[in-house]
């Protein structure tokens, strides 16, 4: 009994050694090696690894991309001074664990702080740079790249790295509200006299086009027309000459049968007329001659 005592000790301290001696490393950490509270070996590379007992310790640090998502909306002023509230996160990971124990130690809280200050200070200075539609739709994937980009650079110097800056939701107070709703429609008004002001230009410009175009063919149709009628004009005088050089008598039967059918047409016409002028002598003698 007393011998088993003593070995059995001896393997508790042998398992106590042991378990102090070898620490695993998960693959979604980091694991820095600690002597007397100095950083002595960062293990980034996942398995099971060696410390001294007793005199090392290891920290753990996530591997892994984080988000730092806002609770209450960052209230920001844009150029025309309306103020909105934006809701954004950061996405962020530690890249080079030794130089963000050495800037924030074990507080996680001084990174995000820090992270958290400085895109909202970003944020701040950019929106305050555009117009309301530019933060709410207009340029706001170009506000968020810069921000990202200078949010970054910043977190270098700590060992993290900033994945991505993105703005959840732009709210407009309700101050700014009415005066965002009571510009556009001034804007829309002014857009719409001003498409008014220029269909009516337009269509009186189409309607003088038109006139114009009118005169014209109504100019070369009365010309033609004049140009046709003179042709057929001289054309019918040259027939009547042809007609009463080859029959006279005919042709004065003719042209005096034209001139009862032009004076007589209407029933209520009246002709004073003495009954013994040529002009009635077909009437008398259709022979016209007497014989």
């Amino acid at each position: 009994m007393n011998r088993i005592l003593p070995t059995l000790a001896l393997i508790l301290v042998a398992l106590f050694v042991l378990s102090t001696t070898f620490f695993t490393v998960d693959q979604r950490q980091y694991a820095v090696v600690f002597q007397f509270s100095e950083a002595k070996r960062v293990i980034s590379e996942p398995g099971i690894h060696f410390k001294i007992p007793l005199l090392q310790d290891v920290r753990y640090f996530d591997k892994r991309i984080q988000t730092i998502d806002e609770n209450q909306p960052a209230r920001v002023q844009t150029i025309e001074k309306m103020n909105v509230k934006v809701d954004s996160y950061i996405k962020w990971q530690i890249v080079d664990v030794e130089r963000y124990y050495k800037a924030v130690g074990l507080d996680e809280r001084k990174a995000v702080d820090r992270l958290r200050n400085t895109v909202n200070n970003m944020l701040r200075d950019e929106f305050g740079k555009r117009t309301v539609q530019d933060v709410i739709s207009g340029k706001r994937e170009e506000v968020m790249a810069y921000v990202r980009k200078v949010a970054d650079a910043d977190a270098a110097r700590i060992g993290v790295r900033v994945v991505d800056v993105r703005v959840k939701r732009v709210e407009l107070e309700d101050s700014t509200l009415a005066s965002v709703y009571e510009r556009m429609q001034s804007e829309r008004k002014a857009v719409a006299n001003q498409l008014r002001a220029e269909g009516s230009a337009d269509a009186e410009k189409i309607k003088a086009d038109a006139d114009k175009q009118r005169e014209v063919i109504m100019a070369d149709a009365y010309n033609q027309a004049q140009q046709l009628k003179g042709e057929g004009d001289g054309k019918a005088a040259g027939i009547y000459s042809a007609a009463y050089g080859k029959n006279p008598e005919f042709y004065a039967f003719y042209k005096s049968l034209d001139a009862y059918k032009q004076s007589f047409s209407k029933k209520s016409d009246v002709l004073v007329v003495d009954p013994s002028s040529e002009f009635f002598k077909y009437m008398k003698n259709p022979r016209g001659g007497g014989k």
